[in-house]
């Protein structure tokens, strides 16, 4: 009997990315396939932080029923939308992140609703990363913050920590197996050991320790998760030199309104010193949400345009139902919305080509993928990197000293 295939369809963030890979692993009656078109069953881990979030989800299961696949819903828009897509039948069945391991048991079935719980810890070791060249490494859980506009923790849960132990022996698995590059990933990252008596840091210095390890990525981080005791890494070799905090909005009555625990005084002070020590910095950033004054909006720019900032994840506010936010008027016209996000968007811009000329610093390349002799991948401080060879690179780290500076990447040849 012909062996059924599945393909995964991951939205969203690293963490949703480790999580599929802790379903392929779980599989035993079914094989992956990387081709949509060979599949029997798609599984779609979604997102759903964001209104164009479930837009992309949705779209995305309406073109692919259009082909007669068995589509099985799971991820952040299992528990907000998955009811409602399993009711219209849209999806066969839905089931919650503390699942996924019987997944192999759930694409035998139709029409279920499963969501499972919201305290759950998946303990899983992941020993490869199926079509990737770094391994994403899922430390924790959850969200303790209560941010006005976020959907998250009603669909994550309270933060909870893997153990040092599991994660430890996950990666030296994979380090054993190859990888040189992990990317620390979870719903709040930086909140990491504080329901162990740990901390962050202390993780860190144990992961630098593993034969193998070559560099290693921190999730987003929130400001005040950025202690001394962190802030003393910055100097090590192995240390992706970017980090990504995540800061919201740079006006502190836009922050107050959004229930932000961080102040623009000491988040300036925090990426200026981090700045000094030769890092890229990337941050999120909501523009329109509920209140954002011409006022507002004009301090904040002034205030935005002061970071030493090189990286950017930009969001036009999006109303998300049971959140406080959805409840304030004041609401932002969506053409504002638009150009005040284009505005950020064109000042990092600059920001990061200034950044990349003034940068004399060797680029460690971890390639990651290839079309025709072109190679493509991220160095050091997660700027994007074009390499023209006519050996096979891919998967292989580089090291260049010659390259161009171009709009959106550098570019050489190898």
């Amino acid at each position: 009997m012909k062996i059924k295939t599945v393909y995964f369809k991951t939205f969203g963030c690293r963490t949703n990315q480790f999580d599929t890979q802790v379903m392929i692993k779980e599989l035993k009656d079914y094989k992956v396939t990387l081709q949509e078109s060979e599949a029997d069953v798609i599984v779609v881990n979604s997102c759903t932080v964001t209104n164009g979030a479930d837009s992309s989800v949705r779209n995305y299961i309406n073109r692919v029923k259009k082909d007669n696949k068995k589509i099985i819903l799971t991820g952040c828009g299992a528990l907000s939308k998955g009811e409602e897509l399993l009711k219209s039948k849209s999806v066969n069945g839905v089931f919650g992140h503390s699942q996924k391991k019987q997944i192999n048991k759930f694409l035998s079935r139709d029409n279920f609703y499963d969501i499972g719980d919201l305290k759950s810890i998946d303990n899983t070791i992941v020993s490869d990363f199926i079509g990737k060249s770094r391994a994403f490494i899922k430390i924790q859980e959850g969200c303790d913050f209560e941010c006005s506009y976020c959907i998250i923790p009603s669909v994550r849960g309270k933060a909870r920590s893997h153990s040092i132990d599991s994660i430890l022996s996950q990666i030296k698995i994979l380090a054993q197996n190859g990888f040189g590059e992990f990317i620390l990933t979870g719903t709040n990252v930086g909140s990491y050991g504080v329901d162990l008596g740990v901390s962050i840091a202390r993780l860190l210095k144990q992961i630098s320790l593993i034969k193998g390890v070559r560099r290693v990525r921190v999730g987003s981080l929130e400001p005040m998760q950025i202690d001394n005791e962190f802030l003393e890494l910055l100097g090590e070799s192995w240390m992706a030199k970017h980090l990504h905090i995540a800061l919201q909005h740079t006006n502190n009555k836009m922050l107050k309104i959004m229930k932000r625990r961080n102040r623009f005084e000491s988040d300036l002070e925090l990426f200026e010193k981090i700045s000094s020590k030769g890092y890229a910095l990337g941050t999120d950033y909501i523009v329109a949400h509920p209140g954002e004054s011409n006022q507002i909006w004009s301090e904040a720019l002034n205030n935005f345009k002061k970071l030493p900032i090189t990286h950017i994840h930009p969001f036009r506010y999006s109303k998300r139902d049971n959140t406080h936010s959805a409840t304030l008027k004041q609401q932002v016209n969506g053409k504002i919305s638009k150009a005040r996000l284009n505005e950020l968007k064109e000042i990092i811009r600059v920001k990061n080509i200034n950044f990349r000329r003034d940068s004399k610093s060797i680029l460690d390349i971890l390639v990651e993928s290839q079309k025709n002799q072109l190679y493509y991948g991220y160095d050091q401080f997660y700027n994007k990197v074009t390499i023209k060879s006519n050996i096979d690179i891919k998967s292989t780290w580089v090291q260049i000293s010659n390259y161009e500076i171009m709009e959106n990447s550098n570019e050489a040849e190898y």
